[in-house]
């Protein structure tokens, strides 16, 4: 009876992540034109000495590679953490178990995607590549500045994710339930994307000016590693704040166009995988 119960709270957990390695993989190859283009315009060379519209599929191999497990690892600990303090709170406290749950999933996501997005970022923008690989280019940060040179940006990836997921995920949960109550109870894929779709967007959108930072962090060569703070500072003295939301469309399009995909796919799949391991 113990290794039955086992087994199934196992394969409880398989769902969220093969549903996430799949839904991760499917924006992510989706969108990766927009994301290099959102990128570009961040970096403090300027769009066009950046790679302007010119190759922009550069470093999609290092996204498809990192996006299975990062977002297989995000979801398989969301839904764990979940599961395991919704019966703790009462119902009116379901966001803040959301968010928990968020955190949690980010920062253990943040482990796989931030030696990722540096390698890609900077095949993108074409900063110290010199037509390496992405291995090389962390290879390369790794003999400069060590362990800290590979997750440059970690503390700043995490401080943009954050708040991202608290936003995204609670209100991603919020309209499915709110078309749930309207559709006694029920939803389907079709409408679990849209609701994705609207939550990215505004997530997205809010936490610009972070994705800002973190991106002129990790693109940043120099030894000393820049902070979160001076580095918004910089940008408003110089942009004002226009130039804290640069990027702002492509980001929001994207985040639109992939929280479609991303929470389409994952619940149908999800969905699929609940099935078969349930039979």
């Amino acid at each position: 009876m113990e290794g039955s119960e086992n087994q199934r709270s196992t394969r409880s957990y398989l769902s969220p992540l093969l549903a996430g390695a799949l839904a991760g993989v499917s924006v992510d190859v989706t969108l990766y034109p927009l994301d290099t283009i959102k990128t570009r315009l961040q970096s403090q060379q300027g769009f066009y000495k950046a790679g302007g519209f010119r190759g922009v599929y550069q470093g999609l191999l290092t996204v498809a590679t990192a996006s299975m497990p990062t977002t297989a690892l995000f979801f398989a600990c969301y839904e764990a953490t979940k599961n395991i303090c919704t019966p703790m709170v009462s119902p009116q406290y379901a966001p803040l178990v959301y968010m928990l749950s968020a955190s949690v999933g980010e920062v253990c996501a943040c482990v796989v995607r931030v030696p990722a997005e540096v390698a890609k970022q900077r095949k993108q923008t074409y900063v110290g590549t010199e037509k390496c690989s992405s291995i090389g280019i962390l290879m390369k940060a790794f003999r400069l500045q060590g362990v800290s040179g590979v997750y440059r940006g970690f503390l700043s990836t995490v401080l943009r994710d954050l708040p991202f997921s608290f936003l995204e995920l609670p209100l991603w949960e919020l309209l499915k339930q709110q078309v749930r109550d309207r559709n006694d109870g029920h939803i389907t894929s079709l409408q679990s994307a849209a609701c994705g779709s609207l939550a990215g967007g505004a997530a997205a959108a809010a936490t610009t000016p972070l994705d800002l930072a973190k991106t002129r962090i990790m693109l940043a060569e120099c030894a000393r590693r820049p902070s979160i703070g001076p580095v918004l500072h910089d940008i408003y003295l110089q942009g004002g704040l226009r130039g804290l939301f640069a990027g702002l469309l492509p980001r929001v399009t994207a985040f639109m166009l992939g929280g479609f995909v991303f929470f389409g796919v994952y619940d149908d799949t999800k969905r699929l995988f609940d099935d078969y391991f349930h039979r």
